[in-house]
Parts: C-alpha cells; structure tokens; sequence
C-alpha cells in the first residue's frame, strides 16, 4: 500500500523572504479587519460584569450594530493596525528560533514550542502598547461606564478628529493617570496569555495537519489541509488560555 504523505514543513531557509514579507503583511491586514469586531465584542464580554451589558456574542453583536452602527464594531481599529508590526517580529522570530532550535533537536514539537513561545515574547513587548490604547477605545460607546478613561465631547466633533483625536485623547488620559507604565499595564498577564497559547498552537497545528494528511484522499491539496488545521489549532489554544485572556484583558 502507498504510504500517506506527510504535509511538508516550510522552514526559514525554504522562505522567498520577499514574498513572504509582502504577502505576509496584506494578509495579516485582510483577516485583522475581517475578525476584528469579534474581537471587540470579545474585549467588551469579558471586561462586563456578569451579563450586565450583552447576554452573549450574537446579542452584543446586535446591540452593537443597533446603537454604534457599523463604525461601532470599528472603534480603534486604526490604532490596532499598528500591530501589524508586532506580527512581522512574531514570524520572524518564530522562524529563527526555530531554525536555531533544530541544530539542537529535529523534533518539531519542541521546536514549535521554543519558537512559539520566543515569538510571542518578542511581539507581546511590541503589542501590548497598542492593545491597551486599543481596547480602552473599544470600550467607549456602551461600554464606556466599565472604562476609567472616558472620550472628551469635543474628540467626536469632525471626522479627523474621531481617526486622530479619540485616540490622542486616550492616549493623553492614560499618560496622565499612570505614565509610561499605564501602557504596559496587563504586561504579564499577557505574557502569561500569548506565550502558551503561541506555544501550544504550532504543535497542535502541526498534529492536526499530520492527522488530517492520514484521513485525507492522497490527492487533497495540502492548502485544504492546512486551513482546517489552523482553525482547529487555534480553538484548541484559545480554550486552554481564554482564563488568562479574560484577566488580562480586565487588568488592561
């Protein structure tokens, strides 16, 4: 009988650094704007006491789209695009540790758990700046009263003013109220959040995809493969870690 075929491993060395750059970057931007109310209605859920705002996703979903319109499921998107840095230093991160890694052991689970959690270190100290300015904008509107910071009435004057000038107005409240350290507050509780999830969800995605290359017909394209096997990755790591999630996300 003919062996199955594993799914092939791209390693750093394997890479069109140029492509994998320029693509790296769209795409990221695709699917951050694509998910991105999601992640705001999860930001608002986990900070609200009890059910005293949305009883559940598809409700805050609703609420959201009733009272703030669509720009609602937005607000602080332009500031979260910044971490689209954080996520080029995470991949390049993970891929030279990775590489590093293997001079020492050529099994990939301990590999993807070394350069995961390398990884995430790296992009986290970027990232969390940004998540805090973020999602302390994502929390005004309806959630504004769970909030210390609130927006003052003249940032919502005139379109430039609500891109530019909600964000210096959070940006100026948090500096004031807790200086430099105010924007890395939740610091290590994201650390403790990012670092297992990055850790277990390459080798989870690694297993899944090795599973799914097993049950598959020989001539299924490795790209289907690799698709289910993120997804599936993810909510694996995204259930070990959401606890944390949760707190980090109070804490900031």
């Amino acid at each position: 009988m003919q062996q199955k075929r594993n799914i092939q491993i791209i390693e750093w060395e394997d890479l069109d650094k140029r492509k994998f750059y320029s693509f790296g970057v769209f795409m990221t931007m695709t699917i951050r704007a694509t998910v991105y109310p999601a992640t705001l209605i999860r930001t608002r859920l986990q900070v609200q006491k009890g059910k005293s705002l949305y009883s559940g996703t598809f409700d805050a979903f609703f609420k959201i789209l009733r009272a703030e319109g669509v720009r609602g499921l937005y607000r602080g998107f332009m500031v979260n695009t910044f971490t689209l840095i954080s996520g080029q230093a995470y991949i390049t991160t993970y891929e030279l540790v990775r590489k590093y890694v293997s001079q020492y052991s050529e099994d990939n689970t301990v590999k993807s758990l070394v350069a995961g959690g390398s990884a995430s270190l790296v992009a986290q100290s970027i990232t969390v700046p940004i998540d805090v300015v973020s999602q302390q904008l994502m929390m005004q509107g309806q959630g504004q009263h769970l909030t210390r910071f609130r927006l003052s009435s003249n940032s919502e004057t005139s379109k430039s003013a609500k891109v530019f000038g909600q964000t210096r107005n959070i940006v100026a409240q948090i500096f004031a109220a807790d200086g430099f350290r105010g924007f890395y507050r939740g610091y290590v509780a994201s650390l403790l959040t990012y670092i297992p999830n990055s850790a277990v969800w390459w080798p989870f995605y690694h297993f899944y995809a090795e599973q799914l290359s097993k049950l598959a017909p020989s001539d299924c394209p490795h790209l289907i493969l690799q698709a289910m096997a993120g997804p599936l990755a993810a909510a694996t790591a995204s259930t070990v870690t959401n606890p944390m999630d949760v707190v980090r996300a109070r804490v900031q």
